[in-house]
């Protein structure tokens, strides 16, 4: 993993340990409490993300099983197989994803987790200090939803991807990539959905605020 990747994943770890009332009083927060917190959010996630997949893969083959029992019925052992395959390509997603995240912590312990950590932190602070005026600059590219109703973990994804474009230069095929990489990892079918959706008005409002 990238020191600017891993920074941007550990600042969306940060800020989904800190609760809208410390958020006021961000400056006085234990960052290494904080930190600790957030690492054992992510291992807690990746159990979670686990669990399901052996449910699924478990259900699936219990399925794939009566499906076989019962003569001539392709069609149903056929529909099972592809929901077998469906979860077997899930689960390979989740390990990959889990390989990359598992470097995290370890790589925090290394001579330059101060880079990572500083990076991360001011993904944070900017994101805290202007997350009003962020929040409303997203809700202009929304379509049919109000920016406040998604979920924590996508308006975190969205903010950062805001940040990292406006306030940091970072090019917006980068900044769509790293957000998209995010959404993979911690949000689910819907919300990576509704992230690349925003995502491409955002690319399409820089291009051609850039061309003007």
């Amino acid at each position: 993993m990238q020191i600017k990747s891993i920074s941007r994943e550990l600042a969306l770890l940060l800020l989904g340990q800190i609760s809208i009332e410390e958020i006021n009083n961000f400056d006085a927060l234990s960052i290494e409490v904080i930190l600790s917190k957030a690492l054992e959010s992510l291992s807690q996630h990746w159990r979670d993300q686990l669990d399901l997949c052996a449910i699924n893969i478990e259900k699936a083959q219990q399925d794939l099983l009566d499906s076989e029992l019962q003569e001539n019925d392709t069609t149903s052992i056929t529909k099972v197989r592809e929901y077998l395959k469906s979860c077997l390509q899930q689960s390979e997603n989740i390990l990959n994803s889990l390989s990359e995240s598992s470097e995290l912590p370890q790589l925090l312990m290394l001579s330059d987790q101060k880079l990572i950590r500083d990076s991360a932190l001011k993904h944070v602070s900017l994101v805290i200090n202007k997350q009003k005026k962020i929040d409303n600059q997203l809700d202009t590219v929304m379509e049919g939803w109000r920016f406040k109703r998604l979920p924590r973990i996508d308006r975190d994804i969205l903010r950062l991807a805001l940040v990292d474009l406006v306030d940091l230069g970072t090019p917006i095929a980068v900044t769509c990539n790293e957000a998209v990489n995010l959404a993979n990892r911690y949000s689910d079918d819907q919300g990576r959905r509704m992230i690349n959706g925003v995502l491409r008005r955002l690319q399409t409002f820089y291009d051609v605020e850039n061309m003007s």
